[in-house]
Parts: structure tokens; sequence; C-alpha cells
């Protein structure tokens, strides 16, 4: 997600203190304990990595909700590399054409959801066969060689899941590249990510902490949380390419303080129900 995609740490730390905000209510009135967050901090039982042999079956979830203009594309760059892939789109209620287009393709399973990253990416993934799920947003292209670094890396001993560097498609601004290289520099000495970066995972390991959050921002950091908590996680050092339009259309130094701003506060323990507010009122 665009919003949770730049530069302060995993914040583990805000769900160890001994009072919090209650992230399921957008009053984000006080608890008293963290046990009254959406989930248990730790699973009941132990989680375990299986080994997974090659070939490793994939199965891709793409949340979409009005991309006609990207989703064919990515589907393109997905068809190429040769391998049988599981698609599926999860489609939080599309009035552009993209429901139509994904039904007259063969090989892509369209699945209906309520809207939001968290619903859509929990229905996608409750119709997957796959050893593996790979998260990826509509606007984003995979080239063969970052295809490669990541089944190299899911067939590796102990790998929960992982995530891949971004590059940026469009060449200018150039603070883009600034952009770009703050957000990698931050996803190799942190190990952390955000939904824009292709993060992927055991289906197992998924299922046993029951999926997403239904949060309306930082749904995306907390379920690298879990990944993390749960085993080894793999950075994919070649580039998925992303789209920089909504930094671009809203200004990139300006968009990257919002995020920088809005993730800080996250870290500090507020309400991601009261961060997305404060994220609308900054818009206008």
């Amino acid at each position: 997600m665009l919003l949770t995609n730049f530069l302060i740490p995993n914040p583990q730390i805000i769900l160890a203190l001994p009072v919090g905000f209650d992230r399921r209510s957008p009053s984000c009135s006080f608890v008293t304990s963290v046990v009254a967050l959406d989930f248990p901090l730790r699973p009941s039982r132990p989680l375990r990595c299986n080994v997974l042999h090659s070939p490793v079956r994939v199965s891709i979830v793409i949340p979409v909700l009005n991309e006609i203009e990207n989703l064919p594309h990515l589907i393109a760059s997905l068809q190429e590399l040769g391998d049988p892939l599981e698609l599926m789109v999860a489609d939080g209620g599309s009035t552009d054409g993209t429901r139509e287009w994904v039904r007259g393709q063969q090989g892509i399973l369209l699945v209906d959801a309520p809207r939001g990253k968290g619903p859509q990416l929990n229905a996608g993934a409750a119709q997957a066969t796959g050893e593996v799920l790979l998260f990826l947003h509509a606007d984003c292209r995979m080239s063969r060689e970052a295809w490669q670094e990541f089944q190299s890396a899911i067939a590796g001993a102990h790998i929960a899941g992982g995530a891949f560097h971004i590059c940026f498609a469009e060449k200018t601004p150039g603070s883009l590249r600034l952009v770009e290289r703050g957000i990698n520099a931050r996803t190799t000495i942190t190990r952390t990510a955000t939904g824009d970066q292709g993060i992927f995972l055991q289906r197992d390991i998924f299922f046993a902490f029951a999926g997403m959050p239904d949060w309306p921002l930082f749904e995306d950091v907390e379920l690298v949380r879990r990944i993390k908590n749960a085993g080894k996680f793999a950075v994919i050092k070649t580039p998925l390419i992303i789209s920089g339009r909504r930094y671009i259309k809203n200004g990139v130094i300006q968009t990257a303080l919002l995020i920088f701003a809005l993730r800080l506060g996250f870290w500090l323990g507020v309400s991601p129900y009261r961060l997305k507010k404060w994220f609308e009122d900054a818009r206008g």
C-alpha cells in the first residue's frame, strides 16, 4: 500500500505497550491491555515453516478496484513468464469494465470481495491452492529475472515469506529515484516491506494467523510483522516494477513526507483508523 511505504522501521514495539488503542474501533478508545487488539500477539501454537521443494506452486492474488488500464499489462507480464500460475483477481466492486475483462480471460479466477485491501486479499487467498501466496498490485510488472530470484528464495529452507525491492516505471521526476532508494534501503536494513512490494508467504502460515487484518491502513505492515515472527523474511533484490502514479499526482516530496508522518504515528501507537482520518484531512 502506498501509504505505508517509507523509512520508519517495523513498528513491533507498539504491540508490546501495556496500554494502547483498540484498533478495531474508529473512535480509537483506550484499552488496558494489548490483548484487546484484533488478533493474538502469538498464535495458539508455534508456526513452522515448511521446507518447500521445487517446483513450488504459486497462487498470485491481485486486489483490484477499477484497474482496467493496468491489470491487462500485469497479467500479460505474468503470462510471459511461461510457468503455470494460479491467478486470482479479488475485485472490490469495479465499475470500469475490470470485472468483465477478467471474466473474458482464461485461467483467471474472479473473486468478489468487500472493498478494502485486507478483505480482498483474504477472499482471494481463501480460493488459493498453491503452497505460496504472492500478493501483487495491479499497476506493477514482474520481470523474468525477478521471478527467477523469487523462485529460488521460496525454495530456501525456513523461508516464511518476503518481498521485493522496487523500481518506479516512470523516469521522471528525478525525486522518484530518491524515494525508490530510500524504500529499498529500508527493506534491506530492517527486513520490512509494504503492499506494493509484492509480499509473499507460505499459505499455511497465512491461515495459521487468520490472514490479513481488516484495517484501513498499515495492514500490510502488520502482515510482514507476522511473517517475520513465523520464520525468515527474504528480500528479492531484483526489483518489482511499480507505478509512481500516486506520488506524481500528489507531489513526490509531499507524498513521501505524509507517508513518513503516518508511519511515525503508527509506530507511536496511533490507531490506523485515526491515521486514515488524518490522511483524508491532509488530502482535503
